[in-house]
Order: structure tokens, then sequence, then C-alpha cells
């Protein structure tokens, strides 16, 4: 008798046929159920084993994933997700089981390869994380569940809500985290077939297409939930932010740190000093040791435009967010810093004098607009406006540890930024330091686009190989998993507080 239950989600019978029989010829396997396949004819034709039977639901729902639940009746739960065609390795199933029954973890997945066009390539993911809580979290295409642990999270949260619509299985992983390890196999267990082969540049905006408003909306239920649970969900109840107590040789700071953008820093230089505003202002361009013409074209910018400040670090061994800290601790910097991309554009002369009044008005010591993605010839592309709608007064700070990013320009109040500086990495020092900005002051935002974001061959993530896409995603888990910890001691303090 086998102590597994495999479950295709969402795949026809045609598709899956050598994988059908590769599941039902394993002795582990008791049972292989295809899920939502409307091609019941195909089945009782084609397929002849007798472990293999059809349930109609739709997977990713609420009641769907209850009802696949209270239909597993062994040990362990192998989920195949839709997309890919998957070719298990040598003994993986048993793999998979006994690292699963060694460890007692609650669910676990593993790396994998991919085969392209007749090419195998190792594919690495990444280990899971207390802020790995990104609907987004690559698990692959395979994944296990130890049936126990699913009881006892049915147990101590109950069921998945019935109106979820697309979340059913991030609400159970959610869960399971909370009391269990969810665990990666270092190993590549299987092969798949990828269906998508875009580059990272352009997946990256998935999760904010407005065509998915929706389902993020429902996403951001599921993490508030599970925010609230553990105890590092924090109520809209903000500090207020603090008085100037130096004195500001600019009222603000537009800041660019750049290395080698020969081809769009004048751009980028001249769009921040045709702005007109009522109020002095500087432009601080930290150059990062350039090594083609970006430190002469900045040089002869500087000559005839005193306002364009031009530095260049003493150290060789500053990321973004150390250039930023340059600017934003020198002398030069204004009471407020405004971000410029080297390689992006301002979307009219008004967005400093714009941003500026929003940070006072709401007395922010943070506030985010919103950006048009374009060629580098400034044409919309596709998803075009980014304004992070998801994002709310009462829940912007929560529904902040599940997605990615926050949007652009970012601008700071410089004495709240001075206290904390930025990580002196190259890639998440923004979503650092608002994160951290989030906890405890409000931060406002722009809906209407005041930023063009270029897409070209020189962006830096236009596509990175997969150890460089890890080593990214890996280092926002530990952000994230960071100001969780954080949240949750400032919730105990102020709990125990209120308590004395």
């Amino acid at each position: 008798m086998g102590i597994l239950t495999a479950v295709l989600l969402g795949e026809s019978v045609q598709r899956s046929l050598d994988l059908i029989d590769y599941l039902s010829a394993n002795r582990a396997v008791a049972e292989v159920i295809l899920v939502d396949c409307r091609n019941g004819d195909i089945l009782n034709e084609t397929i002849s084993t007798g472990k293999l039977r059809q349930l109609s639901l739709e997977s990713f729902m609420g009641a769907g994933i209850n009802r696949l639940l209270d239909e597993v009746k062994t040990d362990y739960l192998l989920i195949i997700l839709p997309g890919q065609q998957v070719v298990f390795g040598q003994r993986a199933l048993e793999r998979f089981l006994s690292v699963a029954q060694e460890t007692g973890a609650a669910l676990v997945y593993s790396d994998f390869r991919d085969s392209l066009d007749g090419n195998q390539t190792d594919h690495p993911l990444i280990d899971y994380q207390p802020g790995s809580i990104r609907d987004g979290f690559d698990f692959g295409s395979v994944m296990m569940l130890s049936m126990w642990s699913v009881e006892q999270a049915k147990r101590l949260f109950g069921p998945a809500d019935e109106r979820i619509r697309w979340g059913g299985l991030y609400d159970l992983r959610l869960k399971l985290s909370e009391f269990a390890k969810i665990l990666r196999i270092p190993e590549p267990l299987y092969t798949r077939t990828p269906n998508d082969v875009r580059a990272t540049g352009e997946r990256q905006f998935d999760y904010v297409d407005p065509r998915q408003r929706d389902y993020q909306v429902e996403m951001e239920e599921v993490a508030t939930r599970h925010l609230q649970r553990i105890g590092a969900y924090l109520p809209p109840i903000f500090h207020s932010r603090p008085g100037v107590e130096q004195s500001f040789p600019a009222r603000a700071s537009v800041v660019i740190p750049v290395r080698n953008r020969e081809r769009t820093i004048k751009d980028a230089a001249l769009s921040a000093l045709s702005q007109r505003a009522p109020f002095d202002f500087n432009v601080i361009v930290v150059d990062n040791h350039s090594t083609d013409s970006t430190t002469e074209i900045l040089s002869s910018l500087a000559s005839e435009d005193r306002r364009l400040i031009h530095l260049i670090p003493d150290r060789n061994d500053l990321g973004i967010g150390g250039c930023w800290n340059l600017a934003v601790y020198s002398s030069h910097c204004g009471e407020y810093a405004i971000q410029l991309d080297s390689d992006d554009l301002y979307f009219d002369t008004t967005v400093l004098e714009r941003v500026v009044a929003t940070l006072e008005e709401g007395r922010y010591a943070m506030v985010i607009g919103s950006y048009k993605i374009v060629s580098f010839d400034l044409q919309e592309i596709p998803p075009g406006l980014i304004d992070h709608k998801e994002w709310t007064r009462d829940n912007g700070r929560n529904n902040a540890l599940r997605i990615n990013g926050l949007g652009a320009p970012r601008a700071f109040y410089v004495p709240v930024l001075r206290e904390w500086g930025l990580p002196n990495v190259s890639y998440g020092e923004d979503y650092s330091v608002a994160l951290r900005i989030s906890r405890y002051y409000e931060i406002g935002r722009i809906y209407e686009p005041i930023y063009y974001a270029r897409r070209w061959e020189g962006n830096s993530d236009a596509a990175l190989p997969i150890s460089t896409s890890n080593r990214y995603d890996a280092y926002k888990d530990y952000l994230r998993s960071v100001e969780i910890a954080a949240r949750k001691r400032m919730r105990y303090g102020m709990e125990s507080r209120v308590n004395r």
C-alpha cells in the first residue's frame, strides 16, 4: 500500500501520459489524481492503471483546496503544478519521501533541471525563510506536503476560506510555515520543460499588471491574515515626523548614483536640472568610478551648472546604497532627497515641486510616485503605468512585506533617512529602507505618472542569470525576515506597555 497521493493540477491526460505511467508504477504511490481534467473519454480509453482517477474542481479556489485535501487518505501529498512538462529523475520520489520523513518538514521542494531546445541546465532554487511570504515564491513545479501537518494547520487555523478564488495553496503554505518547516532539497530531482522563457526584466512587473488587480487584492488579504496570526501585523497608527534640527543648503536634492552610463546620464541629469520649483534644489550625482565617458560628461555639465554636484567616492567598495549614503550624509544634501536612476527621466518639469509639496502637506517621512515603463525612445511598453494602487493607508505597510517593490520615484525626508541610511548593496537597498520607514512612519503616494522607467539592454536587471536572480530574491526575503522579526518585537513592546 503506497503512502503517497500524487496530484496533477490542471493538466490534460495527453500531456501527462508518461508522467502518469511513471507515478502509477511507483510502489510508494497509492493514487494519482488528475484535477480539473475535461477529457474523461480520453482518460477511460488511454489509461489502464487502477491508480488513476479524475477530480473536477477549480484547484486553487478555497473550496477546491479543501475538497482536494479531504480526498487524500495517504501520509503525503505530491503536488505537480500546471504549466510545465515534468520528468522525474532517478529515485526522485524516494528522495522526496525520505527527506520529508527524516526531517518532519511540512512542505518539501527541490531544485530541478530546465530542458530547452534539447539542452539541460541546472535550475537551483532558494531556501525558504520567514520573510519568504510573497505569493510568487518559486517552489518549482513539484512540492510534497505532509498530510499530518496539513491536518494540524486545519485544526489550528481552520480550512481555507471558501471565498478564495486563487490563493488556496498560498494560504495553506503560509499556515504550514507558522508552525513547521518548509524545506528545500538542494538537488535536481526532476527535469522540466519551461513554458515561460521570458527574461527576468520582462517578468519582474507581472505582479503589478493592472489586469491582475483582483488577484493582488486577494493575495494581500491572505498575507495580511498570516501577519496577524504571527504577530507582525501593524495597525495604521504612525509616528509623527520629527522636526528639523539641522540646517540644509537646499530644500531638495535629486540623487543619481551612476556607473558607466554614458548613453543615458546626460539625459537623466538634464531631466533633473530642468525642474521648475519655487525653492532651491541641487542634483547630486555620485559617479562610482565610471570607466567609460560618464565622468567626462558629468564634469562638463557641472562646469555649466553649479547646481550639479559631481561626487566621486574615495572608496572603491560602494554599491548603489553606499552611493546614496555618500550623497545623503554629505554637506550638499537638501532637506528632501528624491531618487532618479541614471537611465530614467522625470515625466515633466513639475515633478520635484509636486513631490516636495506632497512630502510637506502630509508631513510624510517618504513619498513614492508612479511611473511608466517605456523603451529607450520613450515609447510605452507593457504593462505601462505602474501605480501600485494596491497600496492603502490602512494596510500598505503590511502588504509591502508581500510584494517585491514599492514603486518610483522614491523621495525621503532626510532627517529620518539619516537615522538609518541604506545598506551598501546594489539591489534591494531602497526596499530595505522603505520597509523600515513604513514600520514607524506613514508613506505618501502619488498615483499619477511622474517618472519614465526606461527598459533597454543596458538595464542591470534586463536578463539576469539564475544565480543572480536567486541571490536578489534571497536577499529581499532576508530583508522581509528581519522586518517581520522587528515588527514582532515592536508589537510585543507595545502590548507590554499597554498591559502594564
